[in-house]
């Protein structure tokens, strides 16, 4: 199910608001994996994706663990947060966790959100861009990772070029 749109998210203005967040150490208080800086590449290349998700009233999911706890930081700087969804996506980003969410908001299965977070990265992603999401969380030592496996990364991929090739 989709979250209902009220405004439309520009992906241009979500890219320059996410180029000029700040992430001050606070936001990695609960989140001590390194190199932090891979772990706020991964944070601003998720934000973007929400941007994607939020503009096509979807519901996307969150593939790493660090980077979770990283924006779990980012909300609890609650002034600095809520300035940047409003720069960003004109609206504020609320966070639902699985099986947290308001009535009326079912995201469908996690591996469903997830499928949505590769369709939305291939909106928001610069040429040539690589994205560090799917397995940030092995590659920073996350001992139990999250992540989406490089194949179901490639199968929605395929399945978004040939939908485009017989639309």
């Amino acid at each position: 199910m989709a979250f209902r749109r009220t405004r439309t998210v520009d992906l241009d203005r979500v890219t320059a608001a996410v180029a000029s967040l700040e992430l001050p150490d606070a936001v990695f208080r609960t989140c001590p994996w390194q190199p932090r800086e891979l772990v706020a590449e991964g944070l601003r290349q998720w934000l973007r994706c929400a941007g994607a998700a939020l503009r096509d009233g979807t519901v996307i999911g969150m593939p790493s663990h660090a980077v979770d706890e990283a924006w779990h930081g980012l909300i609890l700087c609650t002034a600095r947060y809520a300035g940047f969804c409003d720069a960003a996506y004109g609206r504020f980003l609320h966070h639902h966790p699985e099986g947290g969410a308001a009535d009326g908001h079912a995201a469908g299965s996690m591996a469903d959100q997830l499928g949505r977070t590769v369709v939305a990265w291939t909106l928001v992603a610069r040429p040539g861009e690589a994205c560090v999401l799917w397995d940030l969380d092995s590659r920073v030592g996350v001992a139990e990772p999250w992540g989406v496996p490089a194949t179901r990364v490639a199968a929605v991929e395929a399945a978004i070029a040939g939908r485009d090739v017989h639309s």
